[in-house]
């Protein structure tokens, strides 16, 4: 489906693999230009490689987000190489895992750092040039951030974080038409799932498959998302064709969030 991308510029963080890596190249596909960002060099050129022969542009910028001045860096290099900005991706950050009893206080302030920090600078860095193309931020933030549970107190409250400023920033949005909506992903077939189903494999002695059948059912999902189905929402929320989108949050995640 055609959704009338071609020619825009967006930029998309933690660009280096998962989810990322997905939407640059579905937006790349769209024939949107594209600036990744991420701390792996290598990753991001190999991307983009695979961007240019598919007829698309993409611009690589190796940078840890967690540097106050990395964010305004971003969109300076962005602008420079592309002339303009019309779509602003948060998708880095990961945040540990844990026993609440023995997550430090480092561990916290690494969590917000990238993932919630970043978003918040780049946003602000991106705005004014998002209010002159008429563009839009999405957020990928997860489910985390709707039901909380024991082991994801940083993760959950992170999301959770990022959820409310997709909120506020989009009741600027309204004024000053930039659209700005947010994604929950929820399992999705990741390094990181793999690392969590490896585990399950290890505590109950199971092969690879059942221990990843053992989790779904344990979530009462059907199955497991797949990267393609978090990039195909962010390319829908990006175009026209969802320009009565506002301040949305929207759980991709097989129906495993059950509360409104």
């Amino acid at each position: 489906m055609d959704l009338e991308l071609q020619g825009k510029v967006a930029i998309v963080t933690g660009a280096s693999k998962g989810i990322g890596r997905g939407i640059a190249l579905c937006l790349a596909r769209q024939r949107m230009q594209v600036a990744i960002a991420a701390r792996s060099s290598d990753l991001l050129q190999t991307l983009a490689d695979e961007i240019a022969s598919s007829g698309s542009r993409a611009l690589v910028v190796c940078a840890d987000l967690r540097d106050t001045g990395a964010c305004t860096g971003l969109v300076e290099q962005t602008l420079a190489g592309f002339g303009r900005l019309d779509l602003l991706v948060n998708n880095a950050g990961t945040t540990k895992r844990g026993d609440f009893l023995t997550l430090s206080d480092m561990d916290w302030a690494d969590g917000y750092a990238l993932k919630f920090f970043a978003a918040v600078r780049l946003s602000r860095a991106a705005w004014p040039y998002l209010l002159a193309a008429g563009g839009g931020i999405i957020n990928i933030a997860g489910v985390g951030g709707r039901t909380g549970s024991e082991e994801f107190t940083i993760g959950g409250s992170v999301n959770a974080a990022m959820l409310n400023l997709t909120k506020c920033l989009a009741d600027r949005g309204v004024r000053d038409h930039v659209r700005v909506n947010a994604i929950n992903p929820g399992s999705i077939r990741t390094d990181r799932l793999a690392i969590r189903i490896q585990k399950l494999r290890e505590e109950r002695g199971l092969s690879m498959e059942e221990a990843a059948k053992q989790m779904a059912a344990e979530m009462r999902i059907e199955r497991f998302g797949e990267v393609e189905e978090i990039a195909n929402t962010v390319a829908f929320l990006a175009s026209g064709r969802a320009s009565y989108i506002q301040g949305a949050i929207l759980d991709v995640d097989g129906g495993l969030t059950r509360g409104l």
